[in-house]
């Protein structure tokens, strides 16, 4: 090797190393199965359910949830102690590398608070989704009265990637 190879072969190395290091970790939220329960007109509370995955490789928080469509979107678990159901805010909820959480009836869930407009199923709800760094998980909400059926993937109404 001459002196041009090995400076070459050298300088591939070190921009090997530099690239290899900069690339950080981060969890990457999808939500699939993105549902709120129908409920009458001029009801002032909803509740959304979903299950929500990450993809990543490393553990993400959604420290909060925003709708233009509600005054106020909330996270909550009902848990039943002594036979007595209790439902109770949380502050946030952890989504650990290759791991899912499940949004559902008598667990974790979304209350939706102040519909601003009529809700009905005709239109899909957006709720974005907001992660402890920055990024924001936008994703679309069906209005039905149960469930989307297990293993029916539409995808076309989910945005799976952080902004």
């Amino acid at each position: 090797m001459n002196r041009l190879q090995q400076t070459m072969a050298a300088l591939a190395t070190a921009i090997a190393l530099c690239t290899s290091g900069s690339v950080a970790a981060s969890g990457t939220l999808s939500v699939e199965q993105a549902w709120v329960r129908a409920a009458p007109p001029g009801v002032p509370m909803l509740a959304g359910y979903a299950d929500l995955h990450n993809t990543g490789d490393a553990p993400l928080r959604i420290t909060a949830v925003e709708s233009a469509a509600f005054g106020s979107v909330s996270i909550h678990e009902t848990t039943v102690v002594d036979g007595v159901s209790r439902m109770r805010e949380l502050p946030g909820l952890a989504v650990e590398a290759g791991d899912s959480v499940r949004l559902e009836p008598g667990g974790k869930h979304l209350m939706l608070m102040e519909p601003r407009q009529p809700v009905d199923a005709r239109t899909p709800l957006a709720l974005s989704f907001l992660l402890e760094d920055g990024r924001r998980v936008d994703a679309q909400f069906v209005v039905t009265d149960q469930a989307p059926a297990a293993g029916a993937h539409d995808h076309a109404g989910h945005d799976h990637h952080a902004h």
